[in-house]
């Protein structure tokens, strides 16, 4: 227990039995269960787990990798089952300190924040040993992830480093959460949709001698598709669905008619080009005006958007 709250650590382990005996050992007392989910390793960790000798542990398996996602969900709906007040997430592979898990609980129960996530980038120092691909995607995925989610307060969203209060793991449908590398994101997609506040955390990056299994491909090519998919599932679900807002209004209007101001005016140009026809003024602002009013609209979406934003 820590200050009367019922601690649960969930661990997702694939082919980490260099490190998940050391991060098994490093979990503080305070945490009541340890919830290992072994997602179809092919190497001795499910049973270095289920002989590791601790009260606490709970070892279960995945019969196929469904990804750090879908073992996180498994550990999920295990923790709710034994009455978790809060839950946090570290990785098998050593590169989450358990030094800093009061870090992550205590905002949720002093300050009462549902989520807690780390920020390895409030860390100068630590952030140079970060290599350089994944700190260039942690970039690219973080403005992304910001106008995706809603939360435009937060940064690294790839950073697996998180707790969460059971109020807001309740509201949640787990069946709907990404199972694999998009997990994290999609948990701030939904969490922003039930109006959760959430905060940052500085924890220092860690990195041992464990492979990283994103490749910047994935990162441009395969994450926008999936962010782009729930950033219209958020605006559908926060804006239209459950509480219909201008934000919605501003969007369907606006991007049509940038859409339109776009396509319209590279038509006008390609033609005048092709023809060598001046186009007349009246032409021009049939794309220029409608591209000006709907970029004002996607602005102003924006903009309230960010007020919108749980803090």
């Amino acid at each position: 227990m820590y200050k009367d709250k019922r601690i649960a650590v969930v661990i997702p382990a694939y082919n980490v039995e260099n490190h998940i005996t050391e991060v098994l050992r490093s979990i503080r007392d305070f945490v009541d269960h340890i919830i290992v989910v072994d997602d179809a390793s092919q190497d001795r960790t499910y049973e270095l787990c289920r002989s590791f000798d601790d009260k606490r542990v709970i070892v279960l398996r995945n019969s196929t990798n469904l990804g750090v996602g879908g073992a996180m969900i498994t550990g999920f709906k295990m923790a709710i089952k034994l009455d978790a007040d809060v839950v946090v997430k570290m990785d098998g592979d050593g590169q989450m300190d358990a030094l800093h898990l009061k870090k992550l609980i205590e905002p949720m129960i002093s300050e009462g924040y549902s989520y807690t996530k780390g920020n390895r980038f409030l860390h100068f120092q630590a952030l140079k040993t970060m290599p350089k691909p994944r700190l260039f995607g942690n970039f690219i995925m973080t403005f992304l992830t910001k106008l995706t989610s809603g939360y435009w307060h937060i940064f690294d969203p790839q950073n697996g480093y998180i707790a969460i209060q059971r109020e807001a793991l309740l509201d949640l449908d787990l069946d709907r959460i990404a199972k694999r590398y998009f997990f994290e994101n999609d948990m701030l997609v939904n969490l922003n949709i039930h109006h959760h506040r959430i905060k940052d955390v500085p924890i220092p990056a860690i990195y041992g001698d464990q492979p990283s299994f994103l490749r910047i491909r994935q990162v441009l090519f395969t994450f926008p598709f999936y962010l782009f998919k729930r950033f219209w599932y958020r605006i559908y679900q926060k804006y239209v669905f459950r509480d219909f807002s201008p934000i919605a209004l501003f969007l369907f209007t606006g991007l049509p008619m940038v859409l339109w101001g776009i396509i319209y005016g590279g038509y006008i140009w390609w033609r005048a080009l092709e023809t060598g026809i001046p186009t007349t003024a009246g032409t021009v602002m049939l794309s220029v005006l409608p591209f000006l009013v709907g970029f004002e609209l996607l602005l102003q979406a924006l903009i309230l958007d960010i007020h919108e934003s749980p803090k």
